[in-house]
């Protein structure tokens, strides 16, 4: 696996995993009604932001990430990431290897810190996988989640110091 600069070639390789994602409305805060052009403005950064894709030897786009600052001005030496991974992908490493990128190059870049502001505590996979690569669960926010089939649940605010 390959994780390279995402272009915008990329996306129409990235968006049906996206909609299906952020449709389904269990792990993201976005709206599940996302229109295209919308989504690719949200993911696809500019500087100081970064968006990469991993793609496995055929080229084919197994998942994505973008990373960012968190905040701007006096709290912007903090980072924060989002990651997708293809439905069709999973159990392969390759949101492990995508966390791994994302903490290598906030490293980098100088921040001090990565903080996830809205893991919802549901998406257990998420969850033990951003533990399992050092981050913490500073608090969860009750009922700060509408999952479409479970009601409302926490999301986590997740941290690790870099």
């Amino acid at each position: 696996m390959l994780i390279r600069e995402a272009t915008a070639a990329d996306w129409p390789a990235i968006w049906p995993f996206f909609h299906t994602i952020v449709a389904a409305g269990e792990t993201y805060t976005y709206p599940r009604d996302l229109d295209e052009a919308t989504g690719r403005e949200m993911w696809l950064l500019t500087p100081p932001g970064r968006t990469v894709v991993a793609v496995d030897d055929s080229g084919a786009v197994l998942g994505t990430a973008k990373m960012n600052p968190n905040h701007m001005g006096g709290a912007s030496h903090i980072a924060s990431a989002s990651f997708m991974v293809d439905p069709q992908h999973a159990g392969r490493g390759v949101g492990r290897a995508l966390g791994k990128h994302v903490l290598a190059w906030a490293r980098a870049e100088g921040y001090r810190a990565m903080q996830f502001n809205a893991v919802v505590e549901t998406n257990t996979g998420a969850v033990a996988l951003w533990e399992s690569l050092g981050f913490q669960i500073m608090t969860t926010l009750p009922e700060g989640f509408l999952h479409p089939t479970k009601g409302y649940v926490g999301l986590h605010i997740m941290y690790q110091q870099l």
